[in-house]
């Protein structure tokens, strides 16, 4: 992902930089290119730190033109336009008119609807200490944008079949040294540890390697539990009391919670 706080939503137009494609650190690893049109939805996003952790603590260095390299530059192509394009007439990694994402087999849903709730939201739903349903898309990317303020990286460990029906073993990964809110307005201040989710996708895509379905497998507790145990025990969050003093732009509730204005 983009880091949230690095988002200028003036500079909503144009290609991505040299950084975000991985160049200078001798590897293209994301070649999107916008739509002359396009429309960045909060911004053009800068993938230059999540690159940095990427190219640091990736497990897996991936031979150029390898079936494992196609499907990582597919899938970090995906989530530039899934998280910061939101017309989706705009999307070119997906088949709008047959997308459809599923996680653990459970209800599919749609572009449009990944598109206003955001894939968090989507791949989350509800957690013990995190709720998909008390997030917008924005406020979604905040929060774990404060999490992992190093990036919250991906790789594929394992291709396991070739298109059109693409079988492959996954990992997300980023230093936790940030800040978790959790639903009810509780933080957490990470530890500093590499935090790890592994999962499963099964990705129908065409004979242009255009994606029409996405089948996740793993375990949503696997993303939020760490965060609320891998924790600094000194840190001390703000009182409700501090938090009414604080700066504008975040409304705190009677119960200590905060949304972001």
């Amino acid at each position: 992902m983009a880091l949230a706080h690095e988002l200028n939503p003036k500079d909503n137009k144009g290609n991505l930089s040299e950084e975000s494609s991985g160049k200078p650190f001798g590897e293209i690893i994301r070649d999107y290119q916008p739509l002359p049109d396009t429309i960045w939805r909060f911004g053009k996003p800068n993938y230059a730190r999540v690159n940095k952790t990427y190219f640091q603590h990736r497990s897996m260095m991936h031979q150029e033109g390898s079936l494992e390299a196609v499907v990582s530059k597919l899938v970090k192509n995906w989530e530039v336009e899934s998280h910061h394009i939101a017309e989706i007439h705009q999307w070119q990694t997906m088949d709008i008119s047959k997308f459809k994402a599923a996680v653990n087999g459970g209800c599919p849903c749609n572009a449009q609807f990944m598109a206003d709730v955001g894939p968090y939201n989507m791949l989350l739903g509800e957690t013990k200490d995190y709720s998909g349903a008390g997030h917008t898309f924005a406020t979604s990317n905040q929060v774990f944008s404060s999490t992992l303020p190093e990036g919250f990286a991906f790789e594929v460990l394992e291709v396991f079949s070739p298109p059109p029906n693409v079988l492959f073993k996954w990992r997300h990964f980023g230093p936790y040294t940030g800040i978790f809110t959790d639903k009810n307005g509780k933080q957490y201040k990470g530890n500093g540890e590499m935090f790890n989710l592994i999962g499963m996708c099964l990705a129908k895509v065409n004979e242009k390697l255009v994606i029409e379905m996405l089948d996740i497998y793993y375990n949503p507790e696997d993303m939020i539990k760490p965060l609320v145990t891998n924790v600094d025990p000194t840190f001390r969050p703000m009182s409700s009391n501090e938090a009414d003093d604080g700066p504008k732009g975040t409304a705190c509730s009677k119960d200590g919670g905060c949304a972001l204005m």
